[in-house]
């Protein structure tokens, strides 16, 4: 029992140690972080190809937002089973499976696509790696408490997603030149392979071990049990319960808002490939400066302002997306909506994190983006469905109205005071 004791003082000690490191300085945490930046940088080349793909086929931002739309059910309703999974399986397991499988589905792409367009298929794959993709975004959200404990949740997820961001810089210019030159269908392998790299250096990642406590057991619950569990949580916990209603709003009204600036450039405005890739690129970095900023921000502002004012600042640039003429006016615009998503999303996803027990933190992720989605698709749809026929103008302007009135909501409620 003497050494017993002293091996548990020992592994204490070290995990004490390990806490008090700089982040980047901890094997699991940067090989993770790694794998997540290559599997972005390869994200932006499909962001931008995959709706080019559809306008270079349709040339509709109607078809580009009925895309998304499929995109986010499909999410959706893999939201619905994702929490009971990852509350179930070894996780890194199930991130690198997740990986494999859209390495697999984006090749497709463009290999059918040598032999000439064929849109059935992108609302085939699309779906299907949004799908999978829920399940690697809930795992990834349980992984990271894992790797850095609770206590830099905000700092690690800022670290992530500004260097995210930052391939994300690089990403859209680089798909543009390649859409531009070899054409859409080429950018998407370069997703593929960045999967298959993601997948190489999460097999590398050592994860914390649950407490035995802490994993239930096989079969002692169903899928339905198991998302009520995580929307009763959510529904008792005021916060959450608030941030859950008011993020179903703002879902709603912006999932389609990256079909709305692409087709922005290329339609009203007149612009190429490259310009949609350039633009985004630059867009991306309000996502950077979001991202390093967010941790600061909060502990100056505390949580409730600092949310509701990245949420009234996405508003106003949505707003002014597409009443803008210029390409410099609207990468300024596009890099604010980002910043605002970044500084409010990292609040909400880290707030959720520290509050959540371990053992349900799969479940309640689960629920929170299945309530906070649900609506999303219909949403995206429609406002291109808007764009189509009523102009990019009066489409963005609404969206961005509307998000600022849903900050301007979030006063009266608990996140003020949070």
């Amino acid at each position: 029992m003497g050494r017993e004791t002293r091996k548990g003082n020992g592994r204490r000690a070290g995990e004490a140690h390990e806490n008090t490191q700089p982040l980047w300085r901890q094997r699991d945490f940067t090989v993770f972080w790694g794998a997540q930046t290559l599997s972005v940088l390869g994200d932006s080349f499909a962001l931008i190809a995959l709706p080019l793909l559809v306008l270079e086929a349709t040339g509709s931002v109607a078809r580009m937002g009925l895309l998304t739309a499929a995109g986010g059910a499909a999410a959706v309703l893999a939201a619905v089973f994702a929490g009971t999974v990852v509350d179930r399986v070894d996780r890194r397991r199930l991130l690198v499976a997740c990986d494999l499988v859209r390495m697999a589905l984006y090749g497709l792409i463009p290999l059918v696509w040598t032999f000439g367009p064929h849109t059935w298929l992108l609302y085939t794959v699309l779906p299907v790696c949004e799908a999978v993709g829920m399940f690697f975004s809930v795992g990834y959200v349980t992984v990271v408490r894992g790797l850095v404990g609770t206590g830099r949740l905000t700092e690690a997820n800022g670290l992530l997603n500004a260097t995210a961001a930052a391939a994300g810089v690089l990403g859209p210019p680089c798909a543009g030149l390649v859409a531009a030159w070899t054409g859409p269908a080429a950018a998407i392998a370069v997703d593929a392979a960045s999967f298959a790299a993601s997948a190489a250096c999460l097999r590398w990642v050592r994860l914390r071990a649950r407490a035995g406590d802490d994993t239930p057991a096989p079969g002692r619950s169903t899928v339905r049990q198991d998302l009520r569990t995580g929307v009763a949580f959510l529904y008792r916990h005021p916060l959450l319960r608030s941030l859950t209603v008011l993020l179903f709003g703002f879902s709603f009204l912006t999932l389609g808002l990256n079909d709305l600036v692409i087709y922005h450039l290329k339609h009203d405005l007149g612009h190429d490939d490259g310009t949609v890739g350039t633009v985004l690129g630059a867009g991306a970095l309000g996502t950077i400066a979001g991202s390093l900023l967010v941790a600061r921000i909060r502990r100056l502002l505390g949580f409730g302002t600092a949310w509701t004012g990245a949420t009234a600042l996405c508003g106003l640039a949505c707003a002014g997306l597409g009443w803008v003429r210029s390409v410099p006016a609207v990468a300024v615009l596009a890099a604010a909506f980002l910043a605002g998503v970044s500084i409010a999303g990292t609040c909400s996803m880290s707030l959720r994190q520290e509050v959540t027990p371990e053992h349900l933190l799969g479940r309640v992720t689960s629920a929170y983006w299945t309530l906070q989605y649900s609506a999303a698709p219909a949403g995206a749809a429609l406002l291109t469905w808007a764009a189509e026929h009523w102009g990019t103008t009066p489409a963005a302007l609404t969206a961005g109205a509307t998000c600022v009135l849903l900050a301007v909501t979030a006063l009266t409620t608990p996140i003020r005071r949070a």
